[in-house]
């Protein structure tokens, strides 16, 4: 058993760093947390809801509406623009119509500081500009939950502390649950909770 005995209570505008040596817990928290895995044990809330009591097609419909996800590796498609790539997420989904998603799509690009560099691909872009553009697209459905793994591992210090200012900010704005995992002890400072994975369990810090 990777995780033992979690007890975790977050409400809607909380920001957790999770910290941890490698093989302490973190991912496989944070995929529990994502519903890309499920518990062997215990049970998962999210505003009400046990998504594992879902179907399969329930259980992908709210992990695409609900919770977003930001990770190391930006994962954007080369061939698509930055504003395209924001939307992806809302091609699955219609309960906006495709002007409202873009609309909001404008506005995130906008707050991150990449509305001249809509039209760009993944490639014209700097590592730090690919991560924003990932922010972007986590938050582009509203998301209750925001997932981040390792989210400035890529990045220099600047851009590290540039991305976590971004992640708190729209977080305090869109009145998100964030969850980061981090090894940087300088991000995970910046957060209002924080914890540490420690042999499967997760303690307070």
């Amino acid at each position: 058993m990777v995780l033992k005995g979690i007890n975790l209570q977050l409400s809607q505008g909380d920001a957790l760093a999770v910290m941890g040596p490698s093989g302490s817990g973190k991912s496989t928290l944070l995929h529990i947390l994502g519903t890309l895995d499920r518990p062997s044990t215990g049970s998962l809330s999210l505003n009400g809801t046990d998504p594992f009591q879902l179907s399969e097609r329930g259980l992908a419909s709210f992990r695409n509406e609900r919770i977003g996800f930001v990770f190391q590796d930006h994962h954007l498609l080369p061939q698509c623009s930055v504003l395209e790539n924001v939307l992806v997420p809302t091609f699955v989904n219609k309960t906006r119509t495709s002007q409202e998603y873009e609309d909001f799509a404008h506005h995130l690009l906008e707050r991150v500081g990449l509305a001249n560099r809509l039209n760009h691909r993944p490639a014209e872009l700097s590592g730090g500009e690919r991560q924003r553009v990932a922010v972007a697209r986590a938050l582009v459905l509203r998301p209750i939950l925001v997932l981040a793994d390792e989210p400035t591992g890529n990045l220099d210090r600047i851009n590290a502390q540039a991305i976590g200012d971004l992640l708190l900010g729209l977080n305090r704005e869109q009145n998100t649950i964030l969850v980061v995992v981090t090894h940087s002890s300088e991000l995970a400072k910046m957060f209002p909770l924080r914890s540490e994975m420690r042999d499967g369990y997760l303690i307070p810090v």
